[in-house]
């Protein structure tokens, strides 16, 4: 058995910034929030926080903060790099914060097989007690971790989860149906939240739920009860969400609708720079529509 089983809705937390700096305070409070929503677990750190873009003392507060406003849900951390050294070392530095679980990304650009994938995985897991969850997005990382690949990591006791964004529908549904009991497995993409918890999947690492925490757990909640119509009926809803936060670079357009509802400074660091004018028009009309400006 697993250590930590994750399910329902987790968000994939944006960091805001003011001035070039992280906003510590507006962190907390889109914490808060999230928290009030009745948000089932929270995943600071990933690529939709532009951790990249972070020092390793930014990177120290944030999970601090994290952890002391999580309203005891689990906190699952992103910590992949796409090298097994510095990767061990970012979590030797966040472990003093006791995450519950550690997202790790496939190595990205350096494009290792299905066995260099397995064998860094493996090692990540030996190096901690906390739990592992996989994270496969190939449109980012230019690697796809098979099916075989990931059942076969599962078996491992503290390899908890795998967050799933690589859109290939039979995949994931083979990893559904062969994963070992207590394993989870999360979609890594808002729109297909439905289709997969549908079909067995627990859950959903959502970015859509920055914005409109209340309706992603409302959906998670509906489809873990199999209450299909009140599921496709917010499944409805929120499809232009879901299109409309992918209309740039993840996180550009999320930030650009999170400050047109005042929720924080529409600021990112280089690389990623603020929406264009048509982005902020479709996410402050998008934000309008759902009710939340």
């Amino acid at each position: 058995m697993k250590n930590l089983k994750l399910s329902g809705c987790g968000t994939a937390l944006i960091t805001p910034f003011r001035n070039g700096n992280v906003d510590y305070e507006t962190y907390v409070s889109l914490l808060d929030r999230q928290v009030k929503a009745g948000i089932h677990f929270l995943v600071p750190l990933g690529t939709t926080g532009e951790t990249p873009c972070l020092d390793a003392g930014e990177r120290l507060r944030i999970l601090e903060l994290t952890k002391e406003h999580c309203g005891g849900r689990p906190v699952v951390v992103g910590g992949g790099t796409n090298s097994l050294a510095q990767t061990l070392d970012g979590i030797r530095n966040l472990d003093r914060f006791s995450p519950d679980a550690y997202l790790i990304v496939v190595p990205y650009y350096n494009k290792p097989s299905q066995k260099g994938m397995y064998e860094y995985f493996k090692a990540v897991a030996e190096s901690t007690d906390k739990g592992i969850v996989l994270y496969n997005v190939p449109g980012r990382t230019g690697a796809n971790l098979k099916a075989e690949t990931t059942l076969s990591l599962a078996e491992i006791p503290n390899i908890i989860a795998v967050k799933e964004a690589s859109g290939n529908y039979a995949q994931i549904s083979e990893i559904i149906r062969n994963a070992p009991e207590g394993f989870s497995v999360l979609s890594g993409n808002d729109e297909e939240t439905l289709p997969l918890m549908a079909t067995g999947a627990d859950g959903i690492i959502s970015v859509a739920s920055n914005i409109d925490p209340e309706d992603m757990v409302a959906l998670a909640e509906a489809l873990l009860r199999d209450d299909i119509a009140a599921a496709r009926a917010l499944h409805h809803k929120l499809t232009p969400l879901f299109r409309n936060c992918f209309v740039e670079s993840n996180p550009v357009p999320v930030k650009a609708g999170m400050a047109a509802m005042g929720l924080i400074e529409n600021s990112l660091r280089l690389p990623l720079c603020p929406a264009s004018d048509s982005t902020f028009g479709l996410m402050e009309q998008t934000v309008k529509e759902l009710g939340l400006n």
